[in-house]
C-alpha cells in the first residue's frame, strides 16, 4: 500500500512539474548562418539563456502565453508570442536581420544606463569601427565629424591643435568622456582628439545639446563618450597603413589588437597598441609646416572578471606617448629655429569599476574610480628670423613643462521598478590639478578644481508610447587658480553651488514616428587650462591668453526638439531625423586680442565675459539601407551662432591711425552650413567600396596681420572633402583572414590656399580640411 502511495505521489509530482514548466528549443540564424551567443529570454520573466556556438538554445519556460525575445548586438531585436501547454515541448527558430541603422544598438550616454538607441529619450549618434574603417581614420579626430551637428577643426599650423564643435559651439563647451568618466581634462582637450587611436576604440557615443544633469559642468554643447574595446571573444589582428600626404609626406601606422575570453565567459582581457610616424608637411613651400611632424606610441588593455553571477569587476588602462613638432628647420634643436612649437606628451588613463546586482536584476550598484595623468614637455619659441643676442636669450627661455592630473570617483545606484520606471542616483567627485610653467616668459598656470556632484534621474514610463526623463545635478565647484605672464597677474577663486536641471520627453506618435523634446541647463566656471589658453605664434612672437580678474561663470539654457521617422519597406530600412536646437549663453567666455605687447615682446590676449549669445539651427539626417550590401547616410546642419550684442574681438590701443576696434556679430570659425555623406557598397563577395565626404560652408575667420598686429576678418571659401576606399577580403585558411585596402582622401584636393608665410605668420589662420589629397594603402591580417 505504501509503495502504491509513493508511486501515485511521484506521478503527481511529475505532472505538477510538467504543468508549471516545459522546454522551448531551437536555433537562431542570420542569412542561414548560426548566431552564436545571442540572448533569448522571456519578456517580463526571469528565464533567459545565450545560444551556443552553433546558435542553438534550450530554455525552460512557464505555461501559458509568453513572449520570447531575441537580442544580439548588430541585429534587429525579434520577438514571438507563443502559447505553452503542459508536456508539449516546442521548437521555435529565429532568423535575425542585420540592424543596418543601429536602432537596437545598446548605448549608455543617453541615460547613464544601458538602453537601445530607439528607446533612448535623447538622440544618440554612434560611431563604430565600421565608420572608422570606411573613412580610414587613424585617430579620433579623423572620423568624429561624420554625423550631423559635429565639426572637427584644426586651429594651429605650428602644433596641429584640434577641437570638436557640437551644434555650433566651441570645443570648450563639449564634455569628452573616456569609458563614461570625465577624466579627459581641459589640457587633454587641446591635443587629445588626435592622440587617441581608433584601434583602441569600440565605439563613440555622441549626445548633442546639454547633458549637465548627468556628467557635470562642461556638457553645454553635448557629450562625446569614447568607449574602448572590451574582450568579447578570442581574436587577434595586426594592421598597417601607409599614406602620402600630397604625394610627398609619409604617414606610417601599425596597429595590434588581441583578446582572450574563457569558455565560461567569466574572465577576459583585450590588449591593443599603435605606432604612428608622420612627417611634417609644408603646403606653400615657405619652409614652415602646416601639418606637424608626429610620433605616437599607444598601448592599452581592458579586462573583466565575474566573481559570481551578480557581480563584475572591470579594469582599463591606456598609455599614450606622443611627440609633435611644427615650424621650420625641424632637424635643428628648437632654440636655433625661427619658429617652433614642440610638445612631448606622456599620458596615462586608468579606471576600476565594480558592479553588483541582485538576483532579479532590479537593483544595481556601481562604484568606480578613474585617473588621468599627463606629463608634458613643451617649447613655444618664435624669433621672427632674428639672430640678435636678445633673440637667443628669448629662444632659450621658451622651454616649458606641464603636469596635469584628473581624478573621478563615484557611486551610482539604479533601481528598476515593476512598472518599468527607472531611478538613477549617484554621487561623484571630480578633481583636476594643472601646473603649466614657462620660466623664460614668467608664465605660470597653477590651478586646482574640485567638483562635488550629486545627481538624480527618474525615467517615467506611464505608457508604452510615452517616456519622461526628469533629472538634476547639484554641483559644488571650488576653483583655486593663479595665472601670470611677465608682470601681469590674475587669479580665479570660485566657490559656488549650481543646480542643473534636465527634462527630456519621448513620445511614440506611431510605430514609425517618434517625437523627442528636452531642456537642460549648464554652466562653466572660470578656469584654465583649455583651448582658449593655447599658445599661438603671431608675427614671430608668442600670444598668451590670460583670464580677466572679474571673469564670471558662464551659464546656458539648451532646448531641443526632433522628429524621427523609421520604417522598413520590404527589405529596405530607412530613417529620417529632423532636429531643432536653441541654446542661449549668459556671460559667454570670449577672447579679446588687445594687441598690447608684453615686456618680452609677446602679445597679450584676455578672456572676458561677453554680452550674451545664442546658437540656433536644424540637424537633418537620412539613412537608407536597401539590403545588407548597400548603405547610405547623409546629414546637414543649418545654424547660426550669434552674439546678442556686437562682440569686441580686437581692442585697438589707438596708437595707429585708422586702426579701429574689430567688432563681430556672429561667432568666428562657425559656418552656417556643414554636413557629411557616407556610402558603403559590397560590390561582390569580399570586395567593398566606401565613399565618404564632408562639406564645410563659408565662415568668418580672424586673421592677425603680422606686420602691424592688426586684425582683419576673412570670409572663407567653402570646402568639399571627399574620400574613396576599396577593400578586398580573403581567407587563406580557417581562422586566418586578410584584408587589403587602398584609397584616396580628399580626392579633389579641397584645401586652404592662402596660408600665411614665413616666421611672422599668424599660426592660428588655418581652416578647412585637415589635410590635402592623400593616397594610401593598408593591410590587415589575423583572426578577426
Amino acid at each position: 500500500m505504501k509503495c502504491i502511495f509513493c508511486f501515485m505521489f511521484l506521478i503527481g509530482f511529475v505532472v505538477s512539474a510538467q504543468q508549471s514548466n516545459t522546454t522551448i528549443s531551437g536555433t537562431i540564424t542570420s542569412e542561414g548562418k548560426p548566431v552564436a551567443f545571442a540572448s533569448i529570454y522571456v519578456k517580463s520573466g526571469i528565464q533567459g539563456i545565450d545560444t551556443d556556438e552553433n546558435g542553438a538554445y534550450s530554455l525552460n519556460v512557464p505555461l501559458g502565453e509568453i513572449t520570447l525575445v531575441v537580442k544580439y548586438q548588430g541585429y534587429l531585436t525579434q520577438s514571438k508570442k507563443i502559447t505553452v501547454t503542459p508536456g508539449a515541448n516546442q521548437t521555435i527558430n529565429f532568423s535575425l536581420t542585420e540592424d543596418a541603422l543601429g536602432l537596437d544598438q545598446i548605448v549608455v550616454t543617453a541615460t547613464r544606463n544601458q538602453i537601445t538607441k530607439k528607446e533612448a529619450p535623447v538622440i544618440v549618434n554612434v560611431l563604430t569601427s565600421k565608420l572608422f574603417r570606411a573613412t580610414e581614420s587613424i585617430s579620433l579626430a579623423d572620423g568624429l565629424d561624420y554625423q550631423p551637428g559635429v565639426r572637427v577643426e584644426t586651429n594651429c599650423q605650428n602644433c596641429g591643435f584640434t577641437q570638436v564643435r557640437l551644434n555650433g559651439l566651441g570645443g570648450q563647451y563639449t564634455q569628452v568622456l573616456v569609458n563614461s568618466r570625465p577624466v579627459f581634462s581641459a589640457l587633454n582637450g587641446v591635443y587629445g582628439l588626435e592622440q587617441i587611436p581608433v584601434s583602441i576604440i569600440d565605439r563613440v557615443e555622441v549626445v548633442r545639446s546639454g547633458g549637465s544633469a548627468l556628467f557635470g559642468s562642461n556638457a553645454i554643447a553635448g557629450t562625446v563618450n569614447i568607449i574602448t574595446k572590451e574582450p568579447v571573444n578570442n581574436s587577434w589582428d595586426i594592421s598597417s597603413y601607409l599614406g602620402y600626404i600630397d604625394g610627398q609626406t609619409p604617414d606610417r601606422v601599425v596597429n595590434m589588437n588581441a583578446s582572450i575570453v574563457n569558455e565560461a565567459l567569466t574572465t577576459g582581457v583585450t590588449v591593443y597598441g599603435m605606432y604612428r610616424n608622420r612627417g611634417a608637411y609644408d603646403a606653400n613651400d615657405d619652409g614652415f609646416s602646416e601639418i606637424t611632424e608626429l610620433t605616437n606610441n599607444s598601448l592599452g588593455a581592458k579586462a573583466f572578471i565575474k566573481p559570481n553571477d551578480n557581480s563584475k569587476i572591470g579594469i582599463d588602462f591606456t598609455a599614450i606617448n606622443e611627440y609633435r613638432r611644427g615650424g621650420d628647420q625641424l632637424d635643428l634643436s628648437p632654440q636655433f629655429t625661427d619658429v617652433t612649437e614642440q610638445l612631448d606628451h606622456n599620458t596615462i588613463f586608468a579606471g576600476l569599476d565594480y558592479e553588483l546586482f541582485n538576483d532579479a536584476r532590479t537593483n544595481s550598484l556601481t562604484a568606480y574610480v578613474s585617473v588621468q595623468n599627463t606629463d608634458r614637455g613643451s617649447y613655444y619659441g618664435g624669433l621672427g628670423g632674428g639672430r640678435t643676442h636678445a633673440d637667443s636669450i628669448a629662444a632659450n627661455n621658451a622651454f616649458g613643462s606641464t603636469k596635469d592630473m584628473a581624478v573621478v570617483a563615484g557611486v551610482k545606484f539604479i533601481h528598476n521598478f515593476k512598472n518599468n520606471d527607472i531611478l538613477i542616483t549617484g554621487i561623484e567627485y571630480q578633481m583636476n590639478d594643472t601646473k603649466d610653467v614657462i620660466n623664460g616668459y614668467n608664465r605660470l598656470i597653477d590651478q586646482t578644481v574640485n567638483n562635488y556632484g550629486l545627481y538624480g534621474q527618474y525615467e517615467w514610463k506611464p505608457t508604452e508610447r510615452f517616456t519622461a526623463l526628469l533629472g538634476a545635478r547639484l554641483d559644488y565647484v571650488d576653483v583655486d587658480g593663479y595665472y601670470t605672464i611677465e608682470d601681469i597677474e590674475s587669479s580665479s577663486e570660485v566657490n559656488e553651488t549650481v543646480l542643473s536641471p534636465r527634462i527630456t520627453l519621448l513620445y511614440n506618435i506611431s510605430d514609425v514616428i517618434q517625437f523627442r523634446g528636452g531642456y537642460a541647463r549648464g554652466f562653466r566656471a572660470p578656469q584654465a587650462f583649455n583651448e582658449d589658453l593655447h599658445i599661438a605664434s603671431v608675427g614671430g612672437e608668442q600670444s598668451f591668453v590670460i583670464l580677466s580678474d572679474d571673469l564670471e561663470s558662464e551659464f546656458s539654457n539648451a532646448f531641443t526638439a526632433s522628429l524621427n521617422f523609421t520604417k522598413t519597406f520590404n527589405k529596405t530600412q530607412a530613417n529620417f531625423l529632423a532636429e531643432g536646437f536653441y541654446t542661449t549663453l549668459k556671460n559667454p567666455f570670449t577672447i579679446v586680442s588687445t594687441g598690447t605687447p608684453l615686456p618680452n615682446g609677446s602679445i597679450l590676449e584676455e578672456t572676458r565675459n561677453g554680452e550674451g549669445a545664442y546658437v540656433a539651427g536644424t540637424n537633418l539626417e537620412l539613412t537608407v539601407s536597401p539590403n545588407s550590401a548597400l548603405f547610405f547616410q547623409g546629414g546637414i546642419t543649418i545654424q547660426k551662432s550669434v552674439y546678442k550684442e556686437d562682440q569686441l574681438l580686437f581692442e585697438s590701443d589707438g596708437s595707429v591711425v585708422g586702426e579701429d576696434d574689430v567688432i563681430l556679430e556672429e561667432f568666428p570659425r562657425s559656418p552656417n552650413v556643414y554636413g557629411f555623406i557616407m556610402a558603403n557598397w559590397e560590390m561582390i563577395d569580399d570586395l567593398r567600396l566606401d565613399v565618404t565626404a564632408n562639406y564645410t560652408g563659408t565662415m568668418v575667420v580672424p586673421h592677425i596681420i603680422s606686420d602691424t598686429g592688426y586684425m582683419e576678418l576673412v570670409d572663407t571659401d567653402d570646402f568639399f572633402d571627399m574620400n574613396i576606399k576599396l577593400t578586398y577580403h580573403f581567407d587563406p585558411m580557417d581562422a586566418f583572414h586578410v584584408e587589403v585596402s587602398g584609397g584616396v582622401q580628399n580626392i579633389f584636393n579641397s584645401y586652404q590656399d592662402d596660408f600665411d608665410s614665413g616666421a611672422g605668420r599668424d599660426s592660428t589662420y588655418i581652416y578647412g580640411p585637415n589635410q590635402p589629397r592623400t593616397v594610401y594603402v593598408g593591410l590587415k591580417f589575423g583572426d578577426f
